[in-house]
């Protein structure tokens, strides 16, 4: 009896110990599984945010979305951007990408040659326009091109009462055309017709750009590269150039020749010009030098 007894005790706390080990797998295998999907809800939150892709029912969103990022390469990336951008049916309304010279300086490496350096940053500002429903694809196709994110944001901006706002004024805007055209032709029926009319197409341009709004997202991008980058371009040494053709004697020498015959003739032309104030000069000289010459004769003759 006594034995039995051991021997139950040792089956029921050796199934107790194997219970025990199946329980802790199963509890590191569902962790597993929860750590898997929390890493799997990161990321899509991460490339795809729920405002992107935010449906209400019987509401009208304006999405709009704005990013700030750092890449490898400006210039690839704005590529690979603008490439998704038409894959998914959008367009590029503007793109100004731009080099930012930070210093630039010229080494001489032989006579005729030398380097140009460059030190710059390049970065590019991009608005693009996407349909709504595809917002979310190409904010996931943006992010992979970064180096460093320094902002996202992304807006939804609920219009479902300025549609039915336009449509309300549509229908008194028709009304009032109807009013108007049963009273009798005069100046004043003209001014209200056209007044009216001006204002019914003021509405349907809002409508119009509300409706284009809805059916395609804008979206603003800035991207710039986190460090300097060098460009390096062979150019003509014009330190030696210039002390080449700085000065030649023989072709100076003869420029100044010619120089000076021409100033001669310029200063004969000159005197030419003022040829009777020089007569007259002259006869003044002569006047003056008779007249003291004349008077030391006419002291000596006087005792």
């Amino acid at each position: 009896m006594k034995t039995t007894y051991i021997k139950l005790s040792l089956s029921a706390v050796l199934l107790l110990g194997i219970y025990s080990c199946k329980k802790g797998e199963v509890s590191s295998a569902d962790l597993e599984a929860y750590a898997t999907t929390d890493s799997a809800s990161a990321i899509v939150s991460d490339s795809i945010s729920s405002v992107a892709n935010m449906k209400v029912k019987d509401k009208q969103f304006i999405k709009t979305a704005d990013v700030s990022m750092e890449v490898k390469d400006v210039y690839n990336a704005t590529i690979a951007i603008e490439k998704s951008v038409q894959e998914l049916g959008g367009f590029v309304t503007n793109s100004n990408l731009q080099s930012n010279v930070v210093s630039e300086d010229t080494y001489n490496t032989s006579n005729e040659e030398a380097m140009l350096v460059k030190k710059y940053q390049s970065e590019n500002r991009m608005q693009v326009r996407i349909p709504t429903e595809k917002l979310g694809e190409l904010l996931t196709a943006i992010n992979t091109n970064k180096l460093f994110l320094n902002s996202r944001s992304i807006n939804a901006e609920d219009v479902t009462a300025n549609i039915k706002y336009s449509e309300l004024e549509g229908k008194r805007n028709q009304k009032t055309s109807e009013n108007i055209s049963k009273l009798k032709t005069n100046k004043d029926k003209v001014t209200l017709d056209d007044g009216n009319m001006s204002e019914g197409n003021l509405q349907k341009l809002a409508s119009m750009n509300m409706t284009d709004d809805l059916k395609y997202s804008t979206i603003d991008i800035y991207i710039k590269e986190p460090q300097l980058r060098i460009a390096e371009i062979a150019v003509t040494n014009t330190t030696s150039i210039d002390n080449k053709y700085k000065y030649n004697f023989i072709y100076d020498a003869k420029d100044g020749f010619v120089y000076g015959f021409y100033l001669i003739q310029r200063i004969i032309v000159a005197l030419i010009n003022i040829w009777p104030i020089l007569l007259i000069a002259a006869a003044l000289i002569y006047f003056l030098r008779k007249r003291k010459v004349s008077k030391p004769e006419q002291t000596k003759i006087q005792p």
